[in-house]
Order: C-alpha cells, then sequence, then structure tokens
C-alpha cells in the first residue's frame, strides 16, 4: 500500500521533517491550523507567479514565522524589501498575530516536484499537448541529476469524454523505501472541458548511506 501513501507525510521524522513546526493545546490546535491554511492560501494566491514551491510555518508565543521556498524570491521581496513587508502586514491582519517573513530562493527548481507540477498545469492550460508536455518535464528532470521521475494525469485528458489518466516514467523512483529522498507535488489544470490533477514524483537519491564495511580477511592457514 505505499503507493497510495503520501511520500513527504511518509518520510516525516525519517527524512522529511513537518511543514508546520508547534505545539498548542487541544483548545488551540484547531484555530492555528486554520490560521496555517489561511496563510498558505493568501500567499500562494497574492505571489504564485513568483513559483512559491513551499511555505514553513514556525510559532514561537504569540509570534509566527513564515519561510517561503520561491524561484523568483524578487518578485515577493520588492525594491529594498517594500513588498515583503506589506505581505507581512498582511498576514500578520489576516491572522492578528506579529508575523516574520523570510523569503528564500530555490537553488535547482528543476528539481523540485512542486515547479515542476506547476510548470506541467501552465502548459495544459495553454492547450499544449499533454503526452509531449509530460515528457518534456520529465526530460528536464533527468538531465540533472536526478534518479528518476513520474509524472502522472487524471481527467479528461485531449478533451476526451471519458477522463482517464496518463503517466510517465524515467528511471526509478522508490515509493517504500524510507531512506529514499522523494519529492512529492499535487497541482491541478483547470481547463474548459474539466480539470486536470497532476501528481510529480522526484527521486532525487539517497538522503544516508551507511558505510558498507568489508568482511575482514580470513586468516591464513597454519601449519
Amino acid at each position: 500500500m505505499g503507493q497510495k501513501v503520501n511520500p513527504i507525510a511518509f518520510r516525516v521524522g525519517v527524512t522529511e521533517h513537518w511543514r508546520s513546526r508547534w505545539y498548542a493545546t487541544k483548545k488551540n490546535f484547531g484555530d492555528w491550523l486554520v490560521e496555517d491554511q489561511r496563510i498558505r492560501r493568501f500567499i500562494k494566491s497574492e505571489y504564485g507567479f513568483a513559483g512559491i514551491a513551499r511555505i514553513e510555518i514556525e510559532r514561537i508565543g504569540d509570534r509566527v514565522k513564515v519561510q517561503v521556498w520561491a524561484v523568483r524570491p524578487g518578485l515577493i521581496i520588492g525594491k529594498k524589501g517594500a513588498k515583503v513587508d506589506k505581505l507581512s502586514e498582511d498576514v500578520a491582519a489576516l491572522v492578528n498575530r506579529v508575523v516574520d517573513m523570510d523569503v528564500k530562493e530555490i537553488e535547482t527548481p528543476e528539481l523540485d516536484a512542486q515547479v515542476v507540477g506547476e510548470a506541467v498545469r501552465e502548459r495544459l492550460e495553454k492547450r499544449e499537448p499533454y503526452r509531449r508536455t509530460m515528457r518534456r518535464a520529465a526530460e528536464m528532470v533527468m538531465q540533472l541529476s536526478a534518479k528518476g521521475v513520474k509524472i502522472l494525469c487524471k481527467g479528461r485528458l485531449g478533451g476526451a469524454e471519458i477522463a482517464r489518466s496518463e503517466k510517465i516514467v524515467m528511471g526509478t523512483v522508490p515509493l517504500s523505501t524510507l531512506r529514499a529522498d522523494v519529492d512529492y507535488a499535487t497541482s491541478t489544470a483547470i481547463l474548459t472541458k474539466g480539470t486536470i490533477g497532476i501528481k510529480v514524483w522526484i527521486y532525487k537519491g539517497e538522503k544516508f548511506k551507511e558505510a558498507r564495511k568489508e568482511p575482514a580477511p580470513a586468516a591464513a592457514p597454519t601449519a
């Protein structure tokens, strides 16, 4: 059943860490969880064009620290940090808390599953052929240091009357190996004939490898 589990959630505590890091009492847990969702939706709706890959949230007392990873962080930061200051104020007004905003750049966006998924979504919404779009995206990932990639699209592909699924796999993508560094993301393309769900898996190799111990040579027989 490993193929039906979210690869990120499956590896939390082993090779992945939580995207929201805070401790709450039973009374506050639900409110803080909803606040995290509001923060993520607001930032993505306002600055989705910057290529946001992920958003991590930490809470210390009444302060909320938001870390945003983006392909083009300059579009969020703005001139002399004017835009990011405005974003911090808007998020603070949204949750009624002090917000510290930190925007970081993704070093290799071609190996980020969310960025690849959004690129596929944009091409599908521009009515590009889905097979060619999936193949080009997979080839772009494999040109770098990726060990494997899988892209899955579901919906009325090509405007067909009956929804179906299409996938492309290059290399290997181990879903049940906990030490495997597998990035995973989803996206949704909105077309006139309906929506198309997109899933992307990118295998980058093992996060930690145990040194292989060579067996000791056998002792020479004594006369």
